[in-house]
């Protein structure tokens, strides 16, 4: 992720204490792993407070965009309660699970954070946990069923998706969190 925000001239900083995060313009809540793992490494580290109180933009990257939400599935744990919803397993059906791949995006809400979106373009997904459409749902896709792809509440966003793997329009979409004023 920090090499994808250089790309964009921007000079990221990890912080590793939650009392740094408000020091920050905005932030990214980055996520790979177990929901229940992650949620509970928030609330042992101080880190669930931190996000509580910040006031600025706030994204959450595939599991980080989950942890944002209210619940999961995964693990069966309350998450940050940040942006309505719950996360649930993906119904693949006959499709092979975790979704890994390029994906079409429905765009379902203009937002700035949408801006520079078409339907044409594709993104890299790893998931097998998505969060329900709902009013939050900026954009949704496919794949078994339909789920929320871009969700926003607030000053609090995320994208289930990996858009530093997800090319030019990946590019973009972070360009417009940059861009993104409350």
């Amino acid at each position: 992720m920090r090499f994808a925000f250089e790309r964009l001239g921007q000079t990221p900083t990890v912080i590793t204490s939650p009392e740094q995060l408000a020091g920050f313009e905005r932030a990214i809540l980055p996520g790979v792993g177990h929901a229940s793992v992650a949620m509970k490494r928030l609330v042992d580290n101080g880190w669930q407070h931190a996000i509580n109180e910040y006031q600025r933009p706030l994204m959450g990257i595939c599991l980080g965009m989950q942890l944002l939400c209210e619940s999961t599935e995964e693990g069966n744990v309350q998450c940050l309660g940040k942006i309505p919803g719950h996360v649930t397993a993906l119904d693949v059906g006959q499709l092979t699970s975790p979704h890994m791949g390029w994906n079409n995006l429905t765009i379902n809400k203009e937002h700035a954070l949408t801006k520079g979106l078409t339907p044409d373009e594709q993104v890299y997904f790893v998931h097998s946990f998505a969060h329900t459409v709902n009013n939050a749902t900026l954009v949704s896709g496919e794949y078994g069923q339909r789920f929320s792809a871009i969700v926003a509440k607030d000053n609090y966003a995320g994208m289930q998706f990996h858009p530093e793997r997800s090319a030019k329009i990946g590019a973009r979409l972070l360009q417009n969190f940059v861009d993104w004023q409350l």
